[in-house]
């Protein structure tokens, strides 16, 4: 566990491939995805939240703290992360927001390690995962004191792209190795998005069983 960083489950998107509702309340094994993000992230942080809007009752079952955007008009994964960002600000003794979606049930259990150890040396700089020669922007890790700059991009500038907030910031790619299981090539960062992705991250968590 890092005491400097402070964690964000991104959890607000609106699922239309999956039909609507919740994706991250859906059930993985004997688990709710959001579970699986949860025991895999929260002994990596200090502390953690989950980002959603709505009633938050729907979340209880996880414990966490639920964040709503802070700026209107569900403005997608960067309007969670600032307000993840502002929670953190209150937080004692933390300098990072590390993020990562609600919908990836295999990231790497070392992600925040990696992270902060790529940035050690390049204070203000964001921290971003890629695997298999593609770079991931919800996981990534983001210095408290680029909150004030998101907010503007966001609400004065209207811009959601996390990837550009990135590039006109600075950040550094940390590339995580494929899981590897008998003769296949596991991205650690397979997200579920259809029903189909689902059945997958079935299999897959059952062939990675011991």
């Amino acid at each position: 566990m890092d005491q400097a960083v402070a964690g964000i489950i991104l959890a607000g998107g609106q699922s239309r491939r999956m039909g609507g509702g919740d994706k991250p309340l859906l059930t993985l094994g004997k688990t709710s995805l959001i579970d699986h993000v949860s025991r895999r992230l929260k002994p990596q942080v200090a502390a953690l939240g989950l980002s959603a809007n709505g009633d938050p009752a729907r979340f209880a079952a996880t414990g966490l703290p639920v964040l709503e955007d802070t700026v209107p008009g569900h403005a997608g994964p960067l309007a969670g992360i600032l307000a993840g960002l502002e929670w953190a600000a209150g937080q004692t003794g933390r300098r990072w927001l590390v993020s990562a979606a609600g919908d990836t049930p295999l990231f790497p259990g070392d992600l925040v390690e990696r992270l902060v150890a790529a940035v050690h040396d390049r204070p203000g700089a964001i921290a971003v995962a890629s695997s298999d020669g593609r770079w991931h922007p919800t996981f990534a890790l983001w210095p408290l004191g680029l909150r004030g700059a998101l907010h503007h991009f966001l609400v004065d500038e209207d811009n959601r792209r996390v990837s550009a907030f990135m590039e006109r910031h600075g950040y550094v790619e940390v590339e995580f190795p494929m899981i590897e299981t008998g003769s296949r090539r596991i991205d650690p960062f397979f997200n579920i998005n259809t029903p189909d992705d689902l059945a997958a991250a079935e299999r897959l968590l059952q062939s990675l069983e011991p």
